[in-house]
């Protein structure tokens, strides 16, 4: 091959080498809780992935861009969003052995429509000094006249509480969860407001004993000079469903019926359940891994053994609607 040939194939070669595409991601994820897994994915492909916060109105977003969106994927917290964006039509189904295989089946859709990355259970931070152990049992039992006046939580209209309450309904159906509902709010030791790491506050000045919420925020706050010493003022406990487990919800992502860069899409989402980014939410966010064979990290293996609801998450995001109208009739927040 003469010199002349080389250059010329070497030319021909380069300009037949795409260039590797940025993949869009609209989140209604904090960016800072993702951005330690994103960025591991972009050094390993040397693919950049932008991250829009959309707080509010996804679906609507969506829907108003339509086939011109730049979005790839979504990314969201609450089975009730992703089967709420799943529903809108604005997802396209993604049939992919990687993802199958490291995701559970009943953690992604069986039509491949969405697909769990992690789990966080949704527990009880109970006071160190006036709870005492084991005094906390199952989710029915937070209706109980005994808990008057000791339990603080945040909006019942939140997506947490509205997932919590829709698995009382898979299990106890509407008239049970209404009562039980009534019970929560009349046991509550005031009005509720802020976030899960307010009511760690809330146990902490004394002005309740128990509270509902996520177990990772247990683990930012430890990590924090400002709140941990509220943080050790309480405990983790477990509480199950009579006949049930421990109730879990999911952060998980869908791929956009535009995905203009769907194989660059596809990489991230292969990425997101691989071992290597996995580990990185369980240790950085204090998160459950999907995949069966990753470990959580040291300090959510020392709060105990979770044994997640059997419920499955699809029949608990349908009764969504159910729930959010039991805490408009109960007037939970009021």
């Amino acid at each position: 091959m003469t010199l002349r040939t080389f250059l010329l194939a070497s030319v021909a070669s380069a300009v037949a080498l795409p260039a590797l595409a940025d993949v869009n991601v609209y989140t209604t994820r904090q960016p800072e809780l993702i951005q330690p897994v994103i960025d591991a994915f972009t050094a390993e492909t040397g693919i950049a992935v932008n991250l829009a916060f959309v707080e509010e109105g996804i679906v609507e977003r969506l829907r108003a861009e339509g086939e011109r969106s730049p979005a790839d994927l979504v990314m969201t917290v609450d089975i009730a969003n992703l089967k709420q964006i799943v529903d809108a039509g604005v997802t396209q189904p993604v049939d992919n052995a990687v993802l199958e295989e490291a995701i559970p089946a009943e953690l992604r859709d069986p039509n491949g429509l969405w697909f769990a990355l992690t789990s966080r259970a949704r527990v009880v931070y109970a006071s160190q000094e006036r709870v005492a152990e084991g005094e906390v049992t199952t989710y029915e039992d937070l209706a109980d006249p005994k808990w008057q006046g000791r339990i603080c939580t945040r909006s019942g209209m939140h997506n947490y509480n509205l997932a919590l309450l829709s698995a009382v309904i898979a299990h106890h159906g509407e008239d049970y969860a209404r009562t039980w509902a009534e019970g929560v709010k009349a046991n509550l030791a005031k009005k509720p407001e802020g976030g899960d790491r307010d009511q760690v506050l809330s146990i902490w000045q004394g002005e309740c004993d128990i509270s509902l919420g996520n177990t990772y925020y247990m683990g930012q706050m430890l990590k924090s000079d400002e709140q941990r010493e509220a943080a050790e003022s309480v405990r983790i406990e477990f509480p199950v469903f009579e006949n049930g487990g421990t109730h879990v919800n999911v952060s998980g992502i869908a791929m956009t019926t535009s995905a203009p860069n769907k194989e660059e899409a596809l990489q991230l989402m292969e990425f997101l359940v691989s071992p290597e980014a996995q580990a990185i939410y369980a240790e950085r966010n204090n998160e459950y891994p999907v995949r069966p064979d990753a470990q959580v990290s040291e300090l959510v293996a020392s709060w105990g053994p979770v044994t997640p609801d059997t419920i499955g998450l699809t029949d608990v995001a349908g009764h969504r609607a159910a729930a959010l109208r039991i805490m408009e009739e109960v007037n939970f927040d009021g």
